[in-house]
């Protein structure tokens, strides 16, 4: 019955779900919309500036489509240092050994959500690339051995890391309230005095309620994609993506004879720039520890391992070039959920949408209400760290009136950003671009496991 749910909601979803660039330019003009009609303007209280103007203003400006900039450019490092680790030799051989042990198209999803969702606690970009890579390759692996395995359902346990990262090592909201000076920014005058040196690691991503809530979607997830494998053969759709790698490394031409060939072949070369890099990486963990190891720290090291297995830098460059080709949705798409997010802000609909949540909820339903809220907000603003920034001081505001715990809080907002990325293919787009998938075809099983994974969150945000 599950599985037979899960085909006919995924076919619905590839039906009405358009391209994500599509969806974001629908999203830019929703948001434009409702700023105009219900946004609060200095134009409201007697500025000059009319309300479409300081919208506009708001959109054009370096925090509105140009504020992923930056960003941008890490996701597509994430991509393509990805892509080109991937198909170094060794890792290759790895990965395909891996591949090689499913035998259906359950085992393949659970394995592949199982992975995703492990590596994304370490760190949400490596867990975006580890199940998109391994989505492809078992995709692969399945095909040339003659077994049929629903591919979008593998495509989709790829990406259920974005599930539970924010509950992980690189979460951005417990992470950015560490410190005196992270928690300042966001901690009402009334918790200061108790909370002003930051809200601890225990208090958050080591509590007993993320524990519980993480922990538990590890098990979670895994067994509801496993379900949802398709039991009859005309509802499977196989990889796409040829048998044999496309990716395959570059061999390094015999008898180079230029000195130019011979550094572009010389490992000694690709090896040095791989050992000030791995120096670089250490010496940041050891300096801040490795909670804070972020996306250019693992950027960094994906960088060095990729130089390291592939052997010189005319292999390294070439898988790099490959993997190059699916930046495009990212390099589009960024600019206008950069504009969504300052329209937002610009015409105060955060801040009066959840204020609506807020002023009906209890000590016991606020952290769910605020759950909710960010889940929501996550949808128009799909960047952790930027959402946090705009909710994160009105959701410990709440808390702190209702007397609840600032961790729980924290994690409340954090686990309904995590929820509704099921739903927004805005970090889908490395993986769509690796495993070769349209976002209409992984939606529906995301969003069935969305729905499963919330009512985990939600049950245990009111008891404990």
């Amino acid at each position: 019955m599950i599985s037979r749910i899960g085909v006919r909601i995924a076919s619905a979803f590839r039906a009405i779900v358009p391209d994500p660039f599509v969806l974001a330019i629908l999203l830019t003009i929703l948001t434009a919309i409702l700023a105009l009609a219900f946004g609060r303007f200095p134009s409201d209280e007697g500025a000059a500036t009319p309300a479409w103007a300081a919208l506009l203003d708001a959109w054009l400006s370096s925090d509105g489509l140009w504020k992923f900039l930056a960003f941008g450019m890490q996701m597509c490092l994430v991509l393509v240092t990805g892509h080109a680790l991937a198909s170094s030799p060794l890792v290759h051989r790895g990965i395909t050994a891996l591949a090689s042990r499913p035998r259906t198209t359950a085992q393949a999803a659970a394995l592949i959500g199982l992975c995703a969702c492990a590596a994304a606690l370490v760190n949400w970009g490596l867990g975006l690339i580890v199940g998109a890579l391994l989505a492809r390759d078992v995709g692969r692996s399945m095909k040339q051995r003659g077994v049929r395995a629903h591919y979008p359902l593998l495509a989709a346990a790829g990406y259920t890391g974005l599930l539970v990262w924010h509950g992980g090592l690189s979460g951005s909201a417990p992470l950015s309230v560490t410190t005196a000076e992270g928690a300042s920014k966001v901690l009402p005058a009334a918790s200061m005095a108790e909370f002003g040196a930051g809200i601890p690691l225990g208090a958050t991503l080591f509590s007993p309620l993320n524990l519980v809530v993480s922990g538990g979607l590890l098990i979670l997830v895994p067994l509801v994609l496993a379900a949802l494998a398709p039991a009859a053969d005309a509802d499977v759709q196989e990889c796409p993506i040829d048998r044999a790698p496309v990716d395959r490394p570059v061999e390094a031409p015999v008898g180079a004879q230029t000195i130019g060939e011979r550094l572009e072949t010389a490992p000694w070369l690709a090896w040095i720039l791989a050992a000030m890099l791995i120096a670089a990486f250490v010496r940041y963990a050891q300096t801040h520890g490795v909670g804070r190891i972020g996306l250019n720290e693992i950027n960094a090291a994906m960088l060095a391992l990729g130089l390291v297995f592939h052997g010189s830098l005319r292999s390294y460059v070439a898988a790099v070039e490959e993997g190059a080709r699916g930046c495009a949705g990212i390099i589009l798409q960024f600019p206008l959920y950069g504009g969504i997010m300052a329209m937002m802000v610009a015409g105060g609909l955060v801040s009066m949408f959840v204020g609506e949540i807020v002023s009906i909820g209890s000590q016991t339903t606020t952290p769910l209400l605020m759950f909710v809220s960010a889940g929501v907000v996550n949808l128009f603003v799909p960047s952790g760290g930027g959402q946090w920034g705009i909710q994160g001081p009105i959701a410990l505001e709440a808390g702190s009136i209702l007397g609840i715990a600032p961790g729980k809080m924290v994690m409340a907002v954090a686990y309904g950003d995590e929820l509704t990325n099921m739903l927004q293919p805005f970090w889908a787009l490395p993986l769509l671009a690796i495993t070769g998938v349209k976002a209409r075809d992984i939606v529906g099983y995301t969003a069935i496991v969305m729905v499963v994974a919330g009512a985990w969150m939600g049950l245990w945000l009111l008891v404990l």
